[in-house]
């Protein structure tokens, strides 16, 4: 089973928000967003920032804590 890396896909539900919305706000394919929601790959630090301004949340909301 992959490792949880992002949230993103979880905010995006919450904020009631579809990726391909999230991919034209931030100006990518919405394939590019359907993998980083699927932890295929993961989104640039700069890309991440931005989707945090996009979701109007925390960075750190968007990852999963490696610390307990």
């Amino acid at each position: 089973m992959p490792e949880r890396i992002n949230r993103i896909k979880e905010v995006l539900v919450i904020k009631g928000m579809s990726q391909k919305e999230l991919a034209a706000k931030l100006d990518r394919n919405p394939n590019t967003i359907t993998s980083i929601c699927n932890n295929k790959s993961q989104p640039h630090l700069k890309d991440l920032k931005k989707i945090a301004e996009i979701l109007d949340v925390d960075i750190r909301e968007l990852l999963v804590s490696t610390k307990m």
